[in-house]
C-alpha cells in the first residue's frame, strides 16, 4: 500500500515511518512532486489536517494522510493551538515560538499543557480523523537537543525530562503524534 503523508517536515516524516510497518510505503511530498505550500487556513486542528488531506488527493489523485498538531496551554486559553507553528510569526522559527509563550507564561503558576495531533485520512473516497493527545506541563526553561517544535520546553506527565531529552522511541510511545499514528496503523489493519 502507498500513502502520501502530507508534510515537507522531514522530522514528522521520521517519527511517523518508525512507527509504520513495512507494507506501507509512505511517499513524502517531495516524492510526489507537491512543492506549493499546501493551504492551512482553518480555525481549527482537524479542520487544517483535513483540509491538506483532501488537497493532496484533489490535486494530485494520491491516497493521503495528514496531520495537524498544536500545543494548547491551559493558562493561555488553548493558545497557541492551530498557531503553534506561526506563534511569534509567519517564519515558523521554533525558537522565536518557544520564547514567546516561556515569556507569556513568566510569573504565572498553571504551566499545564497538552500537545493534540490529528491525522486525517483521504482514501477510497472517505475521510477519517484519528486524534492523540500528550499531556504535561511548560518548563522554565528550555532543555535538551533533540526532538523539533516546542520540545525542549515541554515535560509530559510521569516524566522529568523533556520531549527534547527522550529518544524519539519513547517520544513515539507516548507522543501524541505517536499515539495518533497508532489509531491511523490499527484502521488501516483492520
Amino acid at each position: 500500500m502507498k500513502l502520501v503523508f502530507a508534510t515537507n517536515n522531514s522530522n514528522k516524516l521520521k517519527e511517523v515511518q518508525a512507527l509504520v510497518s513495512s507494507q506501507i510505503e509512505i511517499l513524502s511530498l517531495s516524492d510526489i512532486g507537491c512543492t506549493e505550500d499546501i493551504p492551512e487556513t482553518s480555525p481549527t486542528i482537524e479542520e487544517n489536517a483535513m483540509q491538506k488531506a483532501k488537497y493532496v488527493k484533489n490535486h494530485y489523485g494520491y491516497d493521503c494522510f495528514a496531520d495537524d498538531t498544536g500545543l494548547e496551554v491551559e493558562e493561555l486559553n488553548g493558545e497557541p493551538g492551530v498557531y503553534s507553528a506561526r506563534y511569534a510569526g509567519e517564519k515558523k522559527d521554533a525558537n522565536a515560538n518557544m520564547d514567546k509563550l516561556l515569556t507569556a507564561l513568566d510569573n504565572k503558576q498553571n504551566r499545564n499543557a497538552q500537545f493534540k495531533t490529528v491525522i486525517a485520512l483521504e482514501m477510497g473516497g472517505k475521510l477519517e480523523t484519528f486524534t492523540g493527545l500528550c499531556t504535561g506541563s511548560i518548563t522554565h526553561t528550555k532543555k535538551g537537543e533533540g526532538g523539533f517544535g516546542y520540545d525542549p520546553i515541554f515535560m509530559p506527565n510521569g516524566y522529568d525530562k523533556t520531549f527534547a531529552e527522550i529518544p524519539l522511541t519513547e517520544k513515539n510511545k507516548i507522543g501524541h503524534r505517536g499515539k495518533a499514528v497508532q489509531k491511523l496503523i490499527e484502521f488501516l489493519n483492520a
